[in-house]
Formats: C-alpha cells, structure tokens, sequence
C-alpha cells in the first residue's frame, strides 16, 4: 500500500496550523476498504480557535462593499475550475463516486451553485422598500456574523458550495466541519479559498466528528448560526444542542421521496426514475425511492425497473463510465444489507437484486442495485431512509390514493410527477407535501432553491433564499430617502 496523504492540519486564521492534541483518523477509500489519508479529529481547542478567528474577522469582513465580496467568490469559482482534477481525485477516493461521475457531476454540482449564487447576487438588494405604499419603511437584510457549517459526504462540493459560498457573499465568517468519513475534497477546497487570498479568519476549517466538533459548534456562545446538512437524527442532535445558545439553525435532511407515476406517463418515465435511485450508488437525500404506480401499468413498469437494475453496472470508483461505485462506509453497508433483509422479511416481492456483494466482488462497498415490488407503506423499506440503490414500488389506483400515500411519511423534501395532463400535474404539485415536486423529468431552474419541510429539515438553498438564509433582517421606519 502506497504512503498515506498527511492531511492532519486545520485552516485557522488563514494558515494551516497543527492540531492542538493528536487523535488521527484515517481515511477510506470504499472501493478498495484500504486507507488512502489520515486526518486530525479536532477537539474543544481547535473549534475555539477557529471561531475565535472568525470572529475577531467578522467586523472588517461585514463591513466589506459587495462587489468586493463578490470578486472574492468571483477569484474562487476560477480557480475551483482550475483545481477540478484534484477535487474529483478526492472525491472518487473519499466517497466512491467514479471518476467520469466526480469530474462530471459531483464537482461540477459545486461550480454550479457557484455560479448561481453570483448571478443571483449581483441584483441582490441589501435595502428594499417594504412596498409602494408603506413610505420610508425599508427592509435592510445584514450578516448574521460567525456560521458554522456542517457538511455531509454524499455531496461534499454540492453542499459546501451551498454554505460557504452564500456565507462570504451575506458577510459572515465561518468554521467549516467536513464529514469526516470524507474530509479530502474540503481540504482542496480550503487550497483554493487560501489562493483567492480571503482576509485571514474568514474561512476557517477544522475536521472532527459530529459528536466532537459539530456539538462543539453547535454549543458554542460565540457562533450565531448553525448550517447543517446530513441525517434527520443528527440534525435532531444539533437543534436540541444548538437551543440553549439560541442560535439560528438550518438543517437540510434526509428524504423518502415519492415518484407518482400515472399511466399516462411518458415512456421513459420509469426508467427515468429507477436510474434516479440507483445514481450516486442512491445516495442522496432527494432520490425517489417510492415509486407509486398506477395499476394499468403497473406489472410493466416492474419489468422495467428490474431490467434497469439488471443493466446498471457495479464496479470501482477509479474505473471510467458510467457505472456506480460503492456507497461509503461499512458501517452504510451493513444498515443497508439490514434493510434490504427486512424488505424480504416483510414480505415484499424481490424482483432484482438482494441482499451481499455483487457477483465477482469481494471487497469494497459495493451494492447490487436493488427492486422491490408489492410494497406497501407500512413497511420498513417505505418508511426509512436507505441511502442505498434500493427501489420500492408501490402500486395506486387514482390520483386520491397516490396523494394519500406519497404525503403518509414523516419526510417532505423532492416528490415528483408523471403525467401528460397539465392540470393533474398542477394539482398534485399542490397537494404533495414536500418543499419541492418536479414533473415529467424537468428539473428545477437555476436560482430554484433547495429544501424541504417535515423531517426533511425546512432549510432554503440556493439562489436567492440562500443568500437570505444566512443573513438576519431588519425593518427600519422613517427611512431618509435622500440619504
């Protein structure tokens, strides 16, 4: 085995300084189980010196003109481009998304929202009239002040770029806490942050685990807000530590999204949203395990949700194409495996797929791309988040029942809608309870947030929400027009 990466510094005050006590956590590549880096584990030390640099940072960096904020971000997204092949290095290596989907997609997801936070930024009006009729009264929208950013390793420069991004343009300072499952990428993105030349305790990033560091944040006196993305029991977890404190918390969590697929879908609609499931090897929070059926098509859209499985490939994430990798840890592997158990146990009908590694694997974390038919909304495999390649489908008679079984779950973050009839789909978009529903496989435009309600936390990010959410306002009276 090749020297592993040395990656146990933080980023504080603008340096790359030592951990102030060892605890080193090595870092694993899921497609091979072996280590390929290891980190520091921060502790109470670490965490205070970062928000104490964040927050001796914050007065001159609120006090920064927007245009100035905004060259910043401007200088990161050109030298996030340069660096893509080192952040899809790590990504692949850190979480196991192959190489052409790290390159393509997961860091590309990051120049994205990047980009739409500037666009969206430079029409961004820090004071507005409340309205045309309520003279002199304005809405002046100002910095929160530190933010501590949690992130999660499904997406890591998806959600980074969601949190660091809108922080620096809304004037905050910050400490980041990168999973520590997969740590790497945010340190390239730390790299690049320190190339932009940021002033010194703007950005700050210590790693940790959620208990050590994230708790540390979320307690902590001197941080005004907390951003969160991850598992609806650790955001539980962190509004429950983050309450004495009174802090701001946004939480972006898991989902059980329902893909509502009437028979007058188009026909690539259920291979559409079977190859939805399995993308990223089903790990993300948006993917639409519940697919709901109705009847007439139901015994084909089953056959076409197994031939997809069938086709998709399984294999490394350092190989090229299109195939998925392996979902993160083994610790994601093993509650996955128990799921997948309980479905059959349940009584739902294995149609591809099951249970153990793919055929010809014996290492790594690999999943076989899983169907389920017959499934019913009282079992386990409706009600839980897998986080795996694992598809129930569920079968409806009319557009009542579907509604009545996509909003009978705690969660409420994407639904989605198959129909050609523009007035169903206008009403379902209506009735399902979720922060977002996107039909026919037209995806959300540009500047669109991202979020949800329930158990699926009720953050906004994205676009203009997103500058918003990390900002407080204020509304003023007696505004001097002239001044």
């Amino acid at each position: 085995m090749s020297e592993l990466l040395d990656k146990r510094k933080f980023y504080i005050d603008g340096n790359w300084v030592e951990p102030k006590a060892k605890n080193d956590l090595e870092v694993i590549d899921p497609s091979t189980e072996e280590a390929v880096a290891v980190i520091s584990l921060g502790d109470q030390a670490d965490t205070d010196a970062a928000v104490a640099a964040a927050k001796r940072a914050f007065p001159a960096w609120s006090a920064t003109p927007p245009e100035e904020r905004l060259a910043y971000v401007e200088k990161i997204l050109a030298i996030y481009k340069r660096r893509a092949d080192d952040m899809a290095w790590a990504i692949t290596h850190e979480m196991g998304a192959p190489t052409d989907m790290s390159v393509g997609d997961q860091v590309e997801a990051g120049s994205y929202h990047t980009q739409n936070f500037i666009d969206a930024f430079r029409d961004f009006e820090f004071i507005r009239p409340l309205n045309d009729k309520a003279n002199g009264t304005m809405i002046a929208w100002e910095p929160i002040g530190v933010v501590g950013l949690i992130t999660p390793w499904n997406w890591p420069m998806n959600q980074v770029t969601l949190k660091v991004i809108p922080a620096l343009l809304a004037g905050d300072t910050m400490v980041l806490k990168p999973s520590e499952i997969a740590p790497l990428s945010s340190m390239v993105f730390a790299e690049i942050v320190d190339e932009a030349g940021l002033p010194p305790g703007v950005f700050n990033l210590v790693n940790g685990d959620g208990s050590g560091v994230g708790t540390q944040l979320s307690t902590h006196p001197d941080v005004e807000m907390i951003s969160f993305t991850g598992s609806t029991r650790a955001g539980i977890a962190i509004s429950k530590a983050a309450a004495d404190s009174l802090k701001k918390v946004a939480l972006e969590l898991g989902g059980k999204g329902a893909n509502v697929i009437f028979a007058d879908a188009d026909e690539k609609a259920v291979t559409r949203g079977a190859r939805h499931v399995f993308y990223n090897s089903g790990q993300s929070c948006n993917a639409p395990t519940r697919m709901l059926v109705q009847r007439d098509i139901y015994d084909k859209a089953v056959e076409t949700a197994k031939e997809v499985a069938e086709k998709t490939g399984v294999a490394s994430g350092h190989d090229a194409g299109r195939h998925i990798g392996p979902v993160v840890s083994r610790q994601q592997w093993d509650k996955i495996q128990g799921l997948i158990q309980k479905g059959i146990d349940e009584g739902a009908r294995l149609v591809a797929g099951g249970p153990g590694l793919p055929e010809g694997m014996n290492r790594g974390y690999f999943v076989r791309p899983t169907v389920f038919a017959d499934v019913n909304n009282d079992m386990t495999i409706a009600r839980e988040e897998i986080f795996g390649p694992v598809l129930s489908i569920i079968p409806f008679d009319d557009e009542e029942e579907a509604i009545a079984i996509a909003n009978d779950t705690a969660y409420g973050l994407t639904n989605y809608v198959q129909t050609q009839d523009g007035a169903r789909r206008n009403r379902m978009a209506r009735k399902l309870r979720a922060g977002m529903v996107e039909t026919n496989g037209e995806g959300r435009a540009a500047g669109a947030f991202f979020g949800g309600i329930g158990r699926s936390g009720r953050a906004r990010e994205g676009g203009v929400w997103g500058i918003e959410e990390f900002m407080d306002s204020k509304a003023i009276s007696g505004w001097d027009g002239e001044a």
